[in-house]
């Protein structure tokens, strides 16, 4: 009895030591701020490693030894006399009442004292670890000084090794997108949660340039034509709401409300542009996403200018173009190609205006994290360095790409096929 009470406080103990070890400090912090007294005790020994593994380790070692000197002086040796009384030779006898009590007293060790109770630690660590985390303090409180003595001993020799210096507690991007994949494999998280949660974290990585829609794709209306031209820029538009330029086209001086100005043709009146124009916010292209987030939240208008260094205007960045990242691109007319498509001979046609981010992680290719582009097109022009022409193929990072339509200077569809 007294060597299955040994091996069971064996098993508290090493359940005690890796519930504190592997429980998440974000998930104890949340017990302890709902008022769970025991987290906030398993936080306090968690930030403490040195001497709370000093306080289990004197414990296991302890009750080690005890476990030893009963099972080898009473157990081995009671075994040992009933072999002999059963005739067995004295050094067969010797043998055989050491070595099947050793054999026991492990198994039952290792079952007890080991591998249950770690499991039961792994499967629920912040609960176990707030439960123990008392027991735990009172442990180390009452074997302080050998604690201490242990704690710098330990400290010592780790500066002997050159690693005196304290380990920091990094969480990478990396492992937080694992710990959302596992969680939506464990049905935490529907698929489309996933995604969003993945465009959040995409989203925080873009600058203005990543998020804008291109100049040539933003529909303009100018000052300087005639009224004509200016009412059948409007009439003509799907949008709703029209940069104005006065001039040139780095002149925008705002934007106009459809909605504003279609009274004004509806009554047949006289049309002055100018009174309409909404002041716009302008952002750096190379500025964070958050940024633009900010200055958009502020702006009634719900859109940002992108301007380079130069002060030229290279696009516009709207609230829609930021959920976009967020949630998938919107479908705007019928026939709009996606962004990339899978097919049947396993290829895939990608969009040029993709941008490099996502490509990167569907297709799994290893983008690097200072790139000087945004897109796939911005891509392909990084790796030939030029222009390419319609039906032009070469081969990068296994994979083999083929350029099938240009819309002008700007590539539009790139044909990928994966090597063997």
């Amino acid at each position: 009895m007294i060597v299955v009470v040994l091996t069971i406080v064996n098993g508290l103990l090493a359940m005690s030591e890796l519930a504190v070890v592997s429980a998440r400090p974000a998930r104890l912090r949340n017990m302890a701020d709902q008022g769970n007294t025991g987290a906030a005790v398993a936080l306090r020994l968690a930030e403490d490693p040195g001497k709370f593994l000093s306080s289990v380790q004197i414990g296991i070692t302890l009750v080690g030894i005890l476990s030893g000197a009963f099972s080898g002086a009473t157990l081995g040796l009671r075994l040992t006399e009933w072999l002999r009384e059963l005739g067995v030779a004295g050094s067969v006898a010797d043998v055989l009442g050491v070595g099947i009590v050793v054999v026991l007293i492990t198994y039952i060790s290792l079952i007890l004292g080991e591998l249950v109770p770690k499991q039961i630690a792994l499967r629920d660590a912040e609960s176990v670890a707030s439960r123990v985390a008392p027991a735990m303090k009172l442990l180390a409180a009452i074997g302080s000084p050998i604690v201490w003595l242990l704690d710098v001993s330990g400290k010592f020799v780790l500066r002997l090794l050159g690693q005196s210096g304290e380990t920091e507690e990094k969480v990478t991007e990396e492992e937080v997108k694992t710990i959302i994949a596992e969680a939506t494999t464990a049905g935490v998280f529907e698929s489309d949660e996933h995604s969003m949660i993945s465009g959040v974290m995409r989203l925080a990585d873009r600058s203005a340039r990543g998020l804008m829609t291109p100049r040539l794709d933003v529909d303009v209306v100018d000052l300087s034509d005639d009224s004509s031209e200016i009412r059948k820029v409007i009439l003509g538009t799907h949008r709703s709401r029209l940069l104005v330029q006065d001039g040139d086209s780095d002149s925008i001086i705002g934007v106009v409300a459809i909605k504003d100005i279609i009274g004004v043709f509806a009554n047949g009146q006289p049309l002055d542009l100018r009174k309409f124009v909404q002041q716009v916010p302008v952002v750096m292209d190379h500025a964070d996403a958050l940024d633009v987030v900010r200055a958009i939240r502020n702006s009634t208008v719900h859109m940002a200018l992108v301007v380079d260094e130069y002060g030229h205007f290279e696009g516009i960045v709207t609230s829609g173009d930021i959920l976009e990242v967020i949630t998938g691109v919107f479908q705007e007319e019928t026939g709009d190609d996606p962004a990339l498509v899978k097919r049947e001979d396993g290829s895939y046609l990608v969009a040029g205006w993709m941008p490099v981010d996502e490509f990167s992680e569907r297709l799994k290719l290893h983008i690097p994290k200072d790139a000087k582009f945004e897109t796939v097109a911005g891509y392909v022009l990084s790796i030939i360095n030029r222009l390419p022409a319609v039906g032009e193929t070469f081969e990068h990072d296994g994979w083999k790409f083929e350029v099938v339509d240009l819309d002008g200077r700007r590539i539009d569809k790139v044909l990928m096929t994966k090597l063997a």
